[in-house]
């Protein structure tokens, strides 16, 4: 039994963007690891996978619907939408 989220992400302010996931990762706790073209995000879940968000293109990430990471994974992508665009949906 697993569930999954799927996205496709286009940031235009990049920089912007990483400013705030690391601002947001480490008042929460989690790991982050920042790339030129993506960033990961390292859930301290059990059965979630690490988040990567690239800065345009596709993914997806098992989450298992394990909270809290599974809350934290949508709200760390919808909030992609302050700097670009973001579709997202779930099964």
């Amino acid at each position: 039994m697993g569930h999954t989220v799927y996205y496709r992400i286009e940031v235009s302010d990049w920089e912007g963007f990483r400013e705030f996931i690391a601002g947001i990762c480490g008042g929460l706790g989690l790991e982050l690891i920042l790339g030129d073209e993506s960033i990961l995000i390292i859930p301290g879940c059990r059965g979630v996978e690490p988040l990567e968000i690239r800065k345009k293109g596709r993914g997806f990430v098992k989450t298992n619907l394990i909270e809290p990471c599974h809350s934290l994974y949508l709200l760390v992508l919808h909030s992609v939408s302050s700097f670009g665009s973001v579709e997202l949906w779930e099964d």
